[in-house]
């Protein structure tokens, strides 16, 4: 009743106006929009940082190799988004400029939490400046610092923190509670990915949990690379997980 008040006074439709218990109303869809959005998830492990995310391919007509949902930030940072997608992609190539900025200045790699910043402070501008919208995308944007693996996520708000687990978008909650119930710090890398995907699996009714919906990368301690799962390695773990 409260927030239909507020709608019809006005305070929804300006991202500037607070309304009069101070909540910013556009923040707040920007916030929900994420919520409806495709699930990822983001694992720090001993051995890297895994990130699995579910492409949610609604059309038989669509090709499901031309739906990303996890990008290559730099060869040492990765990144998977819900929400607004196309909101995420003018994010990951001000992350991307920003990195090869830095390593053109300063020949070494950029520090995640930079990155991080950067993708923030963006945000949060988008919060204040009159005739612009939030940006309807949460980040989880992970990888290998200084031979440490690291996990942040940041919300429409501009607001950020580092995780050991974490997840975005749709089923946020049961997710969440999951990885608080089986999260363990000493987990190799194939260990997190396995727990991602009984993640997604709890989330989603097994006709709906296949191959061609998922995505999924890491970036290990030892090489400090981004690789993608290959559709074989993650038809293996699947194969594993749907017999149990």
């Amino acid at each position: 009743m409260k927030e239909d008040m507020h709608q019809a006074m006005g305070y929804d439709r300006a991202i500037t106006m607070f309304s009069p218990d101070g909540r910013l109303l556009q923040v707040e869809y920007a916030k929900k929009t994420v919520r409806q959005g495709s699930t990822a998830i983001g694992i720090v492990t001993k051995e890297g940082v895994v990130l699995i995310a579910d492409k949610r391919i609604v059309d038989k007509l669509v090709v499901p190799e031309s739906v990303e949902k996890i990008f290559e930030i730099d060869s040492h940072i990765g990144a998977s988004a819900s929400g607004i997608i196309s909101d995420a992609r003018v994010l990951i190539e001000e992350a991307r400029v920003k990195s090869q900025q830095h390593k053109i200045t300063y020949d070494t790699n950029i520090d995640i939490l930079s990155v991080v910043k950067r993708i923030a402070d963006i945000k949060q501008v988008f919060t204040q400046s009159g005739g612009l919208r939030p940006f309807g995308v949460s980040l989880l944007i992970g990888g290998i610092d200084r031979g440490k693996p690291i996990l942040f996520e940041t919300d429409p708000t501009g607001i950020y923190f580092e995780y050991k687990a974490s997840v975005i978008g749709e089923g946020e909650t049961m997710i969440e509670e999951f990885l608080h119930k089986n999260y363990k710090s000493d987990m190799t890398l194939q260990e997190g990915f396995v727990l991602g995907l009984k993640a997604l699996k709890k989330l989603f009714e097994d006709t709906s949990f296949n191959i061609a919906r998922i995505d999924g990368a890491f970036i290990s301690v030892k090489d400090e690379k981004f690789t993608k799962f290959s559709r074989a390695e993650i038809k293996k773990v699947m194969d594993k997980i749907m017999k149990k």
